[in-house]
């Protein structure tokens, strides 16, 4: 029998999840600096002070927002079906082209700044990282106790990360649709 939860109870998760998800779309709108505890508060509809019960400090709001992004976005991962390695590697960059990504981005470069900040963020994108490797891994089929399988994989997510930072001043959409279209053949002859 699942748990029984008050309509209170409901509305403090609902409010949570919003000021989430709007902090994420803050950072990656306003960056950093743009991106205060009021803002975030204000884009979600709901008072500072809500926004400080839930997250006491910015670092909380801003680093529990992009790990919780990221957790949807790994679930999503997770539950694709398996699918050609085009398929994949293009799920895998869009996690390096969208919101979250330019939010993570604008979490980084504030990260490595604030003295207070970086452990935090390092140790999510530690996380974070590892995930994403574990699913690739899974998704692409990957044998990694082949040699150089697990660096071929670790190339793809760099690949997908630089392809991400291409993305944030122009749409390179078109020179990324060739460029994951050739990584596919790639993993295709590196992977067997």
């Amino acid at each position: 029998m699942g748990a029984v939860t008050s309509p209170k109870q409901d509305r403090s998760r609902a409010t949570r999840q919003r000021l989430l998800e709007s902090a994420v779309a803050c950072l990656a709108v306003h960056g950093w600096a743009g991106s205060t505890v009021s803002v975030v508060a204000e884009h979600a509809g709901v008072s500072r002070g809500a926004a400080q019960h839930h997250f006491p400090t910015r670092e909380d709001l801003f680093t529990g927002a992009v790990e919780y992004v990221a957790e949807e976005r790994s679930a999503a991962l997770r539950a694709l079906p398996v699918q050609g390695r085009a398929e994949v590697v293009a799920a895998l960059v869009d996690l390096y082209t969208g919101p979250l990504f330019r939010a993570a981005l604008q979490l980084w470069v504030a990260a490595s700044n604030e003295e207070q900040l970086r452990p935090r963020v390092t140790e999510l994108e530690a996380r974070v990282g590892r995930e994403t490797h574990r699913i690739a891994v899974n998704l692409l089929g990957a044998d990694e106790t082949r040699p150089g399988v697990r660096e071929t994989v670790q190339g793809l997510l760099d690949m997908a990360r630089g392809l991400g930072l291409a993305n944030l001043l122009t749409d390179d959409g078109a020179r990324r649709r060739r460029v994951v279209t050739q990584w596919a053949v790639l993993l295709d002859e590196a992977l067997g």
